[in-house]
């Protein structure tokens, strides 16, 4: 069971995720919602294809882009599909 925590919060917890390049890329089911907001930064990985964020807010501390998706990847990475990753400061324990 992977979890990623900040603040002392869990936002997110699943023993099916994926792990690519040494991070844990969570299923989207997995994450608890009311503590991520839509973000516009977006980033191109050459093999993977376009990065989307979210800004993670606990307790009213703000962590910008601290989470990472591929809604549309490339097929070589097609198994991450919506899968969330994290940064920032974002402990994932495993």
């Amino acid at each position: 069971m992977a979890k990623a925590i900040w603040n002392g919060v869990v936002l997110a917890d699943s023993d099916q995720c994926e792990v690519v390049e040494g991070n844990y890329y969570f299923p989207p089911d997995s994450i608890n919602s009311q503590y991520f907001q839509p973000s516009n930064t977006n980033t191109v990985c050459g093999w993977k294809g376009t990065a989307s964020y979210y800004t993670v807010v606990v307790d009213g501390q703000t962590n910008p882009d601290a989470a990472w998706y591929y809604p549309d990847p490339k097929p070589r990475a097609e198994n991450i599909k919506g899968y969330i990753a994290f940064w920032r400061g974002v402990k994932v324990e495993a």
